[in-house]
């Protein structure tokens, strides 16, 4: 089969090698799926660059989220079991993780629907409790992890800003449903919220890059508000002031989606029922910005990685055309 391959950490469109390798065999638990559509996701650089938590043996196929086919036909969304990851022709998954394709989306959709979606959903609710009629603040709210939270968050019946860098992913924004949208890049963020919120702040922030948009968030957080710290793909890690939450009041909240599953496993399968009763009345769908062919993974792994995407791309085999 055909997979694309990392024998050394580094730049993924300088390390990720496309090559014929034979399909995995699938240990105690696993399955043998046949990959419909692999999303890519930030991790998948931090992987090629040795930066993840999880640190797979060299050589791995990257790709940690799928919409794939099981041996009977069924469409289903998964996590990867690493160092075989989506982008190839067949990858492997426990079974225990296993969740059914929501029908009223397509195999590049589902296959972007797991990860950033449950993210967005355990961030906005189980961590920082949104309430309906709070502002919800989203960093790079046209990215694949923000373009999630945006449309949860409308669906909570929040009020919510978009922070985005440049007028294209403003439209985008604004075509989400931001209710409010600041280009960070011609506007100074925290004036720009407490001139939207009336002085108050956002109750809700959900940062996805840290390093500068995190010393904004604290800025311009409500009283009792609440930052949910999602990731860093900014690539500096900020160094919270604890003085200031306490001065100001406000919670920071860490999130790793990937705890739930072995804390409380139910609760992904519960979340994910909810996020299909979503598709399957077009309250979420997941930002598509390319599908993209399978001989250019390592292209669209590495514009990931340097931040030049809007939404969501989406690695196809040979020959599909979801």
């Amino acid at each position: 089969m055909q997979a694309w391959r990392v024998y050394e950490n580094g730049e993924p469109g300088t390390v990720m090698r496309r090559e014929e390798v034979e399909p995995p065999v699938p240990g105690e638990g696993q399955v043998l799926l046949r990959v419909r559509a692999a999303n890519v996701n930030f991790p998948d650089a931090l992987l090629c660059r040795g930066h993840y938590q999880v640190r797979p043996p060299l050589p791995f196929t990257p790709g940690v989220e799928v919409c794939a086919e099981i041996e009977d036909g069924r469409r289903v969304v998964t996590t990867v079991a690493l160092p075989h990851g989506g982008f190839a022709e067949y990858t492997l998954a426990d079974a225990a993780g296993l969740l059914p394709a929501p029908e009223a989306l397509d195999d590049a959709e589902a296959a972007a629907l797991h990860i950033g979606y449950q993210t967005g959903w355990f961030g906005l609710h189980r961590r920082a409790a949104l309430q309906e009629g709070e502002t919800l603040l989203v960093h790079a709210a046209a990215g694949g992890v923000g373009s999630a939270a945006v449309q949860l968050g409308k669906a909570a019946g929040a009020t919510v800003i978009g922070v985005v860098g440049g007028p294209e992913k403003a439209a985008v924004a604004r075509a989400l449903g931001c209710d409010v949208v600041i280009d960070r890049r011609s506007e100074d963020v925290v004036a720009a919220v407490k001139a939207a919120t009336g002085g108050r702040g956002a109750d809700v922030i959900y940062d996805p890059v840290g390093g500068e948009a995190y010393q904004q968030s604290a800025k311009c957080v409500a009283f009792e508000g609440r930052v949910v710290v999602v990731g860093f793909a900014s690539g500096t890690v900020p160094a919270p002031a604890l003085n200031h939450a306490l001065v100001k009041n406000y919670s920071v909240l860490g999130l790793h989606w990937g705890l739930y599953a072995a804390k409380d496993p139910a609760s992904i399968g519960r979340c994910h029922e909810t996020l299909t009763a979503y598709a399957a009345k077009g309250i979420v769908k997941p930002l598509i910005g390319e599908r993209v062919p399978f001989a250019a993974a390592a292209d669209a792994v590495q514009r990931v990685a340097d931040g030049t995407t809007t939404g969501r791309l989406v690695v196809l085999p040979e020959g599909a055309h979801a």
